[in-house]
């Protein structure tokens, strides 16, 4: 939230709000992280949702989520304005680990016990080095070179799944930087107007006086709203639209 006390409400609130639609719609949600100040609401609540059909369900929230409305604490009752920013990305994918055999190089040697001593008279160890990657598994636990080679294949599959996942989990605490950062001067995709009952959303022009059970977790008539429009939008810019 930006704006102080009442913008920490906001993001109490709209987390109230999606939380609730995703209890709706089966989703498990899970905080994984929550700044609380000591005033209350929310400074930053970072979740995760899962389910099938969880991102695509929440997808349009992303953007500048604003609030006008009068403060449970001020006396003069004077409409305020504040901001909260809500990124939402989809989880790391499971990665598919598909190895090209011309980027790997194979040694074979003879293995060698813990003083130095040879273990067997055939050259059943293997040492794979992934080219690109740089990485280098050896394997000599196994009677055979076979068995030493499929092992170290598996080993060396299970570092890559590792090495591509921290990409992705890089990629995407990038892309939430800057999509929040990105919010922070954007436009306004929605309003919140206490005093009239009402929410508009600005990218699409569309605007109900149903705040209270909007906020309680119906989202589906905003959703639907904003589904339709961006299929609408991917038609007319498929070619020879229009």
């Amino acid at each position: 939230g930006t704006g102080g006390d009442e913008a920490a409400f906001f993001a109490a609130d709209l987390f109230r709000m999606y939380a609730r639609h995703a209890e709706s719609k089966g989703f498990q949600v899970e905080v994984l992280s929550a700044n609380e100040p000591p005033t209350g609401g929310f400074k930053e609540v970072i979740a995760e949702l899962r389910g099938a059909g969880a991102y695509g369900t929440f997808k349009y929230e992303s953007g500048v989520h604003r609030v006008q409305r009068v403060p449970a604490n001020e006396t003069a009752s004077r409409i305020h304005t504040s901001t909260a920013t809500v990124a939402v990305l989809p989880e790391v994918e499971d990665i598919e680990i598909e190895i090209d055999p011309n980027e790997l190089r194979v040694d074979i040697f003879r293995a060698r016990g813990p003083g130095g001593q040879s273990v067997n008279t055939t050259d059943s160890a293997v040492r794979i080095t992934h080219v690109p990657t740089g990485l280098v598994v050896s394997c000599q636990d196994e009677k055979s070179q076979y068995q030493n080679k499929d092992k170290a294949m598996r080993i060396l599959r299970a570092r890559l799944y590792e090495l591509r996942k921290e990409e992705q989990e890089r990629e995407l605490a990038e892309a939430r930087r800057d999509m929040v950062q990105a919010g922070s001067r954007a436009q306004k995709i929605r309003t919140y107007n206490y005093q009239q009952n009402r929410v508009t959303d600005h990218r699409i022009g569309f605007t109900t006086h149903r705040l209270t059970e909007i906020l309680d977790g119906d989202l589906d008539e905003l959703t639907e709203a904003l589904t339709a429009a961006d299929r609408e939008a991917q038609v007319a810019r498929l070619p020879g639209a229009g």
